[in-house]
């Protein structure tokens, strides 16, 4: 995610205001208000962008009729699609190639879902949750695959797989772990965390998937209460009451000002003896898209 937003930074600096932006860049309030101050316009659509103008693609990705579009309006792109999000748009495609149903595990209306969708409409149908199981139907059920959107619960989604698998045994699970390592960590160490906590708080906006599924797993784990807020201003009086353990955790795309400025609203409060979980180090650094860093280089 900090690679998407670097991205829209770099264009800035490098090409000057307006750089539009298709979608929210990634899915935090702060960080999109941010980047429009320093010039970022966020569209829907790319009808939106003038003819010509530079367009940024979200890290959430965008399908090929959107690719498309763009180049009919002459778009200079910059693709800031994650590439753990690209890997899985090739996977539908190879899958596709062979002629396999593909089984799309993810939330209906996200932009990541629409996005791996459209890589392969005829092929893929979407399975949001396990309410979605029942209604898949297959043309052949040997020949049956399973991909998943990159920030969902971890549990969550090996819950439907499994679920599927009744209904499909020879279902086969995609070459490598679709699910964000990010995701995946920040969730193994929620997990250890909300043991222990009375309350537990997630820094994040409402329209991060990876935020909300972390509340979720928080209150599956045993927090006695857990809830998202955006930044210290979000955090209620009331939700201290009787509580001695407070968990702390943020979305992938959450800057760590805001997630700071918690902790200083938590010493604030008496909360003072802060002790760090990390349930794996991330050392993986990807690259700035390919079309700004050969512009930035000459």
């Amino acid at each position: 995610m900090d690679r998407a937003v670097l991205a829209v930074e770099q264009a800035l600096e490098r090409y000057g205001a307006p750089i539009y932006v298709r979608k929210q860049i990634v899915h935090n309030t702060h960080v999109v208000k941010t980047l429009e101050a320093k010039g970022a316009i966020f569209v829907e659509e790319t009808a939106e962008v003038p003819e010509g103008a530079i367009v940024v693609f979200s890290a959430h990705g965008v399908s090929p009729a959107v690719h498309q579009e763009a180049a009919d309006r002459r778009l200079r792109t910059i693709d800031a699609t994650c590439p753990l999000v690209t890997k899985v748009h090739k996977e539908a495609k190879r899958f596709a190639s062979n002629d396999y149903d593909i089984l799309l595990i993810g939330h209906e209306g996200h932009e990541e879902v629409e996005g791996t969708a459209g890589e392969a409409p005829e092929h893929i149908q979407l399975v949001d949750g396990l309410e979605g199981v029942q209604g898949v139907q297959v043309r052949d059920p040997n020949r049956v695959v399973w991909l998943s959107q990159t920030t969902l619960s971890v549990d969550e989604t090996i819950e439907t797989v499994d679920r599927l698998r009744e209904r499909f045994p020879n279902l086969m699970n995609p070459p490598s772990d679709d699910i964000c390592y990010a995701t995946q960590n920040r969730q193994v160490a929620v997990k250890e965390i909300a043991q222990e906590s009375e309350l537990f708080l997630v820094v994040g906006s409402d329209n991060s998937s990876n935020s909300k599924r972390m509340v979720e797993v928080a209150l599956a784990a045993g927090a006695k209460a857990a809830y998202l807020v955006d930044d210290a201003s979000f955090i209620r009086d009331e939700w201290f009451e009787a509580v001695t353990t407070v968990g702390l955790s943020s979305g992938a795309s959450v800057p760590e000002e805001l997630v700071q400025g918690v902790l200083t609203h938590l010493a604030a409060r008496g909360y003072t003896d802060v002790t760090e979980v990390e349930s794996m180090a991330e050392k993986v650094h990807f690259a700035l898209p390919h079309e700004l860093r050969r512009d930035l280089r000459s």
